[in-house]
């Protein structure tokens, strides 16, 4: 024995309506039609579903016991119709965002909300890589959106959105060489020509031919595709980087790391976040409501 999926909506909309008669007006259908499926619905399963001794018939246990399953099914029909629809209008398959490893703990997934209200049956995958590569993941038509720094060139193939800014710091841990040397030299500045001696840490691209070269001061040069790593690193003592700074404040204010005093430069750069998209392909549906809601003003509190 079954419940068959065809009969779901027949079911409860007996249940809503409370007899066969509205059900039927409800659904388009004959009375006779709708009594009929339900016997017929009684016999595969076997189950008195409603009691007909009255003059409206009445939902039995065994027809409530089944209602919460029911209505489940019935939802997830109408989320499947709806996907496929969607689909056929342009909807993606997938949602890939890919996001700069320095950028997640920015407030980007607050702009998904609006989208998976509208499509809740969306797969949405996040794919954590350093800017040089989630840019290539774009371009290559591997993600459809791209959270980054600012580019230091316009690129014609893109399009974007500013999300906001953030601020990279060169820091380095209390146990470096050149921190306890200046310790123990009661000096108050590093400056760059001590720096660009010593082994600094990049976040960049897994690629070494893609490296964004504004942040590179040191003749020694790590590379590491995750501030996590680099952080890692740089709280070893091992070398020194940029990071942004809501990620190391947590780790300058316990001691561990400390951002570097330079003596000929303003330790800090503000650079915009950009959402970035590609011109060469056009968005679909899930994109395109994601791009919409980054352009709204931000809500007022």
């Amino acid at each position: 024995m079954s419940f068959p999926p065809e009969q779901v909506p027949l079911f409860l909309a007996v249940l809503d309506t409370g007899s066969f008669s509205a059900a039927a007006r409800k659904l388009g259908r004959v009375p006779s039609a709708i009594s009929m499926a339900m016997g017929h619905l009684e016999a595969e399963l076997g189950l008195q579903l409603f009691d007909r001794t009255g003059r409206e018939p009445q939902p039995t246990a065994a027809a409530r016991a089944l209602e919460p399953q029911a209505r489940l099914l019935a939802q997830q029909l109408q989320q499947l119709n709806q996907q496929a629809l969607a689909l056929h209008a342009g909807l993606e398959k997938r949602l890939t965002l890919a996001i700069a490893p320095e950028l997640l703990a920015t407030a980007w997934a607050e702009h998904l909300q609006p989208v998976v209200e509208q499509f809740p049956a969306l797969v949405v995958e996040v794919l954590v890589a350093p800017q040089a590569d989630a840019l290539e993941l774009l371009h290559a038509g591997r993600a459809q959106l791209a959270l980054v720094f600012e580019r230091p060139s316009f690129d014609a193939r893109e399009d974007f959105q500013e999300q906001g800014a953030e601020t990279l710091v060169a820091v380095m841990s209390t146990r470096h060489p050149l921190w306890t040397q200046l310790q123990a030299q009661g000096g108050a500045h590093i400056d760059m020509a001590q720096l660009a001696a010593s082994r600094q840490i990049l976040v960049a691209s897994r690629d070494p031919s893609l490296t964004d070269t504004r942040f590179v001061f040191s003749h020694h040069l790590w590379r590491a595709d995750s501030h996590g790593a680099a952080r890692s690193l740089i709280a070893a003592g091992l070398c020194w980087g940029w990071l942004p700074h809501s990620f190391v404040e947590p780790h300058i204010h316990s001691g561990e790391l400390v951002q570097i005093p330079l003596s000929n430069l303003s330790n800090g750069t503000r650079l915009f976040v950009d959402w970035v998209w590609s011109k060469e392909r056009p968005l679909g549906l899930a994109a395109a409501l994601f791009v919409q809601q980054l352009q709204l003003p931000p809500a007022k509190t």
